[in-house]
């Protein structure tokens, strides 16, 4: 998204406050963010990232999406276009990578050849953002980095309790805070309006969550295959206590209700019943899960 109202555009349509991409001085050089329906559930999980080099040139910002969504995301940016000086356009020349904590201390502080280079602004256990040129090699960018695969990614990410794309984030169904947007500095509770905003400043004014997504273990094999998204979690004593989103393996990801978090819980397959655990990830804030 690139022309001189390309923050004040994508502002109306965030939760973050996307003016701090085009703001003078220490600017970041990415942001997590919700795009959001009216009724305030989730349309799309995004990172954006600063390309201008200074508050003084055009504004250039790189949103990055779940691939599946890249031409809905496309048309829901132009419906709200209208008359904005904005450019949106997809960029097949450029390549993403994550990479995942090792020896930090190991890590350029700046990588040369990388168009853009910066900390994961989701949570510090997610690591860095690598956006180059298709082609390049991270392994010549980062020396003594190793290349896994988008395996490795996901599995790191369900064990830290990450959600990310339309699978952890169903469109039209996930709530924004239920899904830690919050501890993820995915928004702003002091910009003003955007799609979405009533419901989600209701809910954090409130200040009761009683569900949020949470990593799970399941055991391994698992009986009958992968466990069906939307899959019912219930306690030992038959209690609902939430719905199973997306795994690989024997990881995943659930909407669990926080008061059964500490219990036995399982799910009923064809092939017989799952237990699976649940954990509060390390990285949340203190005292979070209450």
């Amino acid at each position: 998204v690139r022309g001189a109202e390309a923050a004040a555009f994508l502002q109306g349509l965030l939760t973050n406050d996307v003016t701090q991409l085009v703001a003078a001085g220490d600017a970041p050089a990415a942001l997590y963010a919700h795009a959001l329906n009216a009724q305030g559930r989730c349309l799309y999980d995004v990172i954006l990232y600063r390309l201008h080099e200074s508050s003084a040139e055009e504004p250039h910002i790189l949103l990055e999406c779940d691939s599946s969504v890249l031409d809905s995301i496309q048309k829901h940016l132009r419906l709200y276009k209208i008359r904005r000086k904005v450019t949106i356009t997809p960029c097949p020349e450029l390549s993403l990578w994550a990479v995942i904590p090792g020896d930090a201390s190991a890590l350029p502080k700046r990588a040369e050849q990388a168009l853009l280079f910066t900390p994961d602004p989701r949570a510090e256990v997610m690591g860095w953002r690598l956006i180059a040129k298709k082609g390049a090699s991270p392994s010549e960018i980062i020396p003594g980095s190793q290349i896994g695969d988008v395996q490795d990614y996901h599995r790191h990410r369900y064990t830290q309790g990450i959600p990310e794309g339309v699978q952890d984030l169903p469109p039209g169904v996930a709530l924004p805070l239920e899904s830690n947007l919050a501890f993820m500095n995915g928004i702003s509770f002091t910009k003003g309006c955007y799609i979405g905003q009533e419901l989600t400043a209701r809910t954090h004014h409130m200040g009761v969550i009683r569900k949020r997504l949470l990593p799970v273990r399941l055991p391994e094999p698992l009986p009958g295959g992968s466990i069906p998204a939307g899959a019912d979690i219930v306690t030992a004593a038959g209690k609902r206590a939430g719905r199973f989103r997306a795994g690989l393996g024997e990881l995943g990801i659930a909407l669990l209700r926080l008061a059964h978090l500490n219990e036995p819980l399982c799910i009923a397959l064809a092939a017989g019943s799952v237990s699976l655990s649940a954990c509060t990830p390390r990285w949340w804030p203190q005292g979070a899960a209450k």
